[in-house]
C-alpha cells in the first residue's frame, strides 16, 4: 500500500479526494487528514508516508511552504499539488515539472496522477524549489526536461530553438551545446504555451524569438536565430512572425 496523508483547509475537499481515493486508487491508504500546514507537518514526521496531496492556497501558510518546515533529506515523499490557480501559474506546474490537480478534481486526473507516480516514484525537491521560484517570478525563467534518470533544470534564456527529431527533441543552446530529450515537439508546444519569446515557426521547430536576428524571404523563407542558424518557417506561420514584431513606419 501506498501511505498518504491529505493536507487542505477545505473539510469538504478532504472527505471528497479521501473518497475519491478509496474508489479509483485503491492502493492509497489515507493515513491522515490535515486541515493546515503547521498539522500536516506533524503528520508527515509521524507517519512518513510516500505521497502528500498538498492544496497550495491556505490560510495562514501556502502549501509551498511545506519545505521550510524540513531539511534537504527529509524530504522522503512526493507531492501532489491541488489547485484552483490561474492558466499563469498553470504554466509554473509544468515548467517545473511538479504533478498537480485542478479544483475540482476529476476522477481520471486523479487516477492519470498517481500513476504517474507509481511510475515515477522521485522525491525531488529541486522540482518543488523550481515551482516556488517560478510562481514568484513574473516570467517563468525555467524548464523541467527529462535526462535519463533524472530531471534537468534549463534556463530558457540559454535555450535557442528545439528541433524535432521523430518522438524526440534536440534542444540547441546559446553555446552550441546539444541536449536530446524523449519528448516530442507538440509536447513542449504546449508545455512552453503562453511563454513569452518561444514559437513554433515549423512542424519541426520552435524557436527562442529572443535570439531572432532577422527573416528571409528567399529560399521558401527562413528565419536567422543568433545570426547563423537558419530555421525554416512555414507560409501559415509568417503572418503571426510579423505580428509578433513592431514595425518601422515608411
Amino acid at each position: 500500500m501506498i501511505k498518504a496523508i491529505i493536507i487542505d483547509d477545505e473539510v469538504r475537499a478532504r472527505s471528497l479526494l479521501s473518497t475519491m481515493l478509496k474508489e479509483y486508487c485503491a492502493d492509497i491508504d489515507v493515513v491522515a487528514s490535515c486541515e493546515d500546514l503547521p498539522n500536516g507537518v506533524k503528520a508527515i514526521r509521524k507517519q512518513k508516508p510516500d505521497l502528500v496531496f498538498l492544496d497550495i492556497e491556505m490560510p495562514g501558510h501556502s502549501g509551498l511552504e511545506l519545505l521550510d518546515f524540513f531539511d534537504e533529506q527529509e524530504i522522503n515523499f512526493s507531492i501532489i499539488f491541488i489547485t484552483a490557480y490561474n492558466s499563469y501559474a498553470i504554466q509554473a506546474f509544468k515548467l517545473s515539472a511538479v504533478d498537480y490537480l485542478l479544483k475540482p478534481v476529476e476522477p481520471e486526473d486523479l487516477e492519470n496522477a498517481v500513476e504517474r507516480f507509481r511510475r515515477r516514484n522521485t522525491k525531488d525537491r529541486n522540482s518543488l524549489v523550481t515551482l516556488r521560484e517560478n510562481l514568484k517570478e513574473e516570467g517563468l525563467d525555467k524548464i523541467a526536461v527529462p535526462d535519463s534518470n533524472s530531471i534537468k533544470f534549463l534556463k530558457l534564456d540559454d535555450i535557442l530553438f528545439f528541433k524535432a527529431d521523430n518522438t524526440y527533441t534536440e534542444i540547441v543552446f546559446l553555446d552550441n551545446n546539444k541536449l536530446v530529450i524523449s519528448r516530442t515537439l507538440k509536447n513542449l508546444e504546449d508545455t512552453l504555451a503562453g511563454t513569452p519569446n518561444f514559437f513554433r515557426c515549423h512542424k519541426s521547430y520552435i524557436v527562442n524569438m529572443k535570439y531572432l536576428t532577422d527573416y528571409v524571404k528567399s529560399d521558401g523563407g527562413y528565419l536567422v536565430i543568433k545570426g547563423k542558424h537558419q530555421i525554416p518557417v512555414s507560409v501559415d506561420k509568417v503572418q503571426d512572425l510579423l505580428s509578433q514584431a513592431a514595425f518601422v513606419k515608411r
